[in-house]
């Protein structure tokens, strides 16, 4: 008897708890918007009843939200695209963002500066070689510096390499450690703060909708490392409205916000990722190097459990794809979209563009 109250009451503590969360985060959503919309998908240019298919699966799979940015207009919007949740790995690319943007004002080091010209340290200490590793190591994933860092994945973890086994620049790793430390890298460089710049510099001169400081924390797991992760929630709309910025280059309403040159460069391809078919890595961003993704150009912000924001120049479209880790229940069903899932979608909404 006492066992089945306490298992009732735990079921009503995750029921209270379930309703607190979902209260609160759409009382955090205005589901007002600036976007326009395209008034048919069919006078757009597309084809109605495969964005259907595509809409068919995307409800089979564990995608909470998704939209389609065409020509500057919506073109589908599926699920709840003002909630904000966590962004995972795309924080990277924005990351990028800004670097860019200090980059062309001087306030970012050349990207030939080493660790040890920063006078950047970890505990466990780095040794001489891994001192050696440059920005553009850590821009590309590439620094042989292999330590334990915040944010890590189990997989990750198992993939890491032994210390000093391979050269800086010479070798790919998906490695969080050269992501955090470029985090401390711009905030000493710029005597500032990323989430405040991110917020001056790129969320409020293009629109953002949902996004608000409240939304992003550093993340300190000093057991592992002494560089925090730098994690932002954001909403489905905000990520498109980013991707919309870097699909127009750089530029909105006028304004450069990052420098096209910057994004060119950002988005080329500049490490080898054996592991992947069909991207290599640029500077925090994903590079489409087999086709048909190669053809339209595309390259991609692209986050844990799938969350993504795809730019396809060739099409003037920008795709994003949304799974809410922040659900009550996500924890116990690990619900997650793999990449496989991700570019199906993806192929489904590309084969709904009509050619004639």
């Amino acid at each position: 008897m006492f066992n089945k109250i306490i298992g009732l009451l735990i079921i009503i503590i995750v029921i209270l708890v379930g309703m607190f969360i979902y209260v609160y985060y759409s009382m955090e959503s205005d589901q007002s918007t600036t976007w326009e919309f395209h008034e048919s998908v069919h006078d757009a240019g597309w084809n109605p009843d495969a964005l259907e298919q595509a809409r068919r699966y995307y409800d089979s799979i564990n995608s909470t939200s998704a939209m389609a940015i065409y020509e500057g207009k919506v073109l589908f919007s599926w699920g709840d695209v003002t909630k904000s949740t966590n962004a995972h790995s795309v924080r990277k690319s924005f990351l990028s963002a800004l670097i860019g943007i200090e980059k062309e004002k001087g306030g970012f080091p050349p990207l030939d500066k080493s660790l040890e010209d920063l006078s950047i340290d970890d505990n466990p200490p780095l040794n001489p070689l891994e001192k050696q590793a440059e920005l553009q190591h850590l821009l590309t994933s590439t620094s042989g510096v292999y330590l334990p860092a915040g944010e890590e994945s189990w997989g990750m973890r198992r993939a890491r390499p032994n210390r000093s086994s391979h050269l800086p620049g010479h070798f790919y790793y998906y490695n969080n450690w050269d992501f955090n430390v470029l985090g401390t890298i711009y905030n000493q460089a710029t005597e500032s703060d990323l989430f405040e710049d991110f917020q001056r510099n790129i969320a409020e001169p293009i629109g953002m909708e949902d996004f608000q400081l409240s939304h992003t924390h550093y993340k300190y797991e000093n057991r592992r490392s002494t560089h925090p992760s730098y994690l932002f929630r954001m909403s489905a709309r905000d990520f498109a409205r980013f991707g919309q910025l870097y699909l127009q280059e750089g530029k909105w309403e006028g304004e450069q916000i990052v420098p096209k040159k910057w994004i060119k460069e950002s988005t080329s391809d500049h490490a080898e990722v054996p592991s992947n078919s069909l991207f290599d890595y640029g500077y925090l961003w994903w590079v489409a190097t087999e086709s048909p993704f190669s053809d339209l150009d595309m390259y991609s912000a692209v986050g844990r459990y799938g969350q993504s924001i795809d730019i396809i120049p060739e099409l003037d479209l920008v795709f994003v794809n949304r799974v809410d880790s922040n659900r009550l229940t996500f924890g116990i069903t690990r619900s997650s979209v793999n990449e496989l899932q991700r570019m199906q979608l993806l192929q489904l909404i590309l084969d709904a563009k009509r050619t004639e």
